[in-house]
């Protein structure tokens, strides 16, 4: 297990979902907010991205992805396109289920549109912390892996589905793409944050076995020990790169997990709390009670998160 990954799966939704876009011309379609993290791969051509909060509008050549980190609104448009573009925007409620063609005079651009879906309810701070738009142009010599993602999804689409297996291989693209996606914007934030969090050698040690073996009865001794570090040391670099201490980011990921199985397995309450590190039953209740304002029984039987549902924020 990893943080990446562990981010990943506990708030992920179902698959994810895409369609291609084929447009030609003077053209511009808006993609309204939406739950989960959306993204764009320019399969050729060129267009722009224009941001919903008027931002600076973002070029995309051919074999760009960008990352729509939060599900916020935009327009994404003809490369010669101003701000008006906007305003002319063909409306897209969501990315769209099935392949769209907008036929114009010019040359024409094919682009992947999809979407992972999200419970933004109990969203990890390292993707809290993504940008509203991540920008990773093809030509990156940092991300060689996400270069090779498309290149292989290219290769997949060029097929329209009609090679043995390409109902599994085109979501497992997807997922590759969105961890490399993160990745290389980790890699090139630098300093700072999350990105800093992972690339700190005792802090990544102690997230990983954080992560590796949650249940464990870790003290901030046993663990920075693990990391190979003193308890001071441990404590004010974890505390300084990761937003809390260690033990307090223990209790979070715990509870934050115990969501993730109550919502996807019918397990009982007392084998979540066993894989959770809670003696009983009755402490991860009253734990989970404490950090989300809900029983776990009632947070299972309502499925969806509830719009009222209080979460406290990492």
């Amino acid at each position: 297990m990893d943080v990446v990954s562990d981010a990943i799966s506990a708030v992920r939704v179902g698959r994810p979902s895409s369609s291609r876009l084929r447009v030609s011309g003077d053209w511009a379609v808006r993609l309204a907010p939406y739950e989960g993290v959306g993204f764009h791969v320019v399969l050729a051509g060129a267009c722009t991205l224009l941001p919903d909060d008027g931002g600076t509008p973002v070029p995309l050549g051919a074999g760009d992805v960008v990352l729509v980190s939060h599900g916020t609104g935009h327009v994404l448009a003809d490369a010669a396109a101003g701000p008006g573009a906007a305003r002319r925007a063909r409306l897209l409620a969501d990315v769209p289920e099935t392949d769209l063609v907008l036929p114009g005079a010019g040359p024409e651009v094919r682009l992947l549109c999809g979407k992972y879906r999200l419970d933004r309810s109990r969203t990890h701070p390292l993707l809290a912390e993504l940008p509203e738009m991540v920008h990773l142009p093809y030509g990156d010599a940092g991300s060689p892996e996400l270069r090779s993602a498309v290149g292989l999804l290219v290769r997949e689409l060029d097929t329209d589905g009609g090679r043995p297996g390409a109902s599994l291989v085109l979501p497992g693209l997807l997922d590759l793409l969105l961890v490399y996606m993160i990745r290389a914007w980790a890699a090139r934030a630098g300093t700072g944050g999350w990105p800093a969090a992972l690339a700190d050698p005792a802090t990544a040690a102690a997230l990983h076995a954080l992560h590796c073996a949650p249940a464990t009865p870790w003290t901030n001794d046993l663990l920075a020990a693990h990391a190979g570090v003193s308890r001071a040391t441990l404590a004010r670099r974890f505390t300084t790169l990761v937003g809390r201490p260690p033990m307090a980011y223990l209790t979070w990921w715990r509870l934050t997990l115990a969501a993730t199985r109550l919502r996807a397995t019918d397990a009982p309450l007392a084998t979540v709390a066993r894989e959770t590190g809670y003696g009983s039953p009755y402490a991860l209740s009253h734990a989970f009670s404490r950090e989300f304002g809900i029983t776990p029984g009632r947070y299972r039987s309502l499925g969806a998160p509830p719009p009222e549902l209080r979460v406290t924020k990492p």
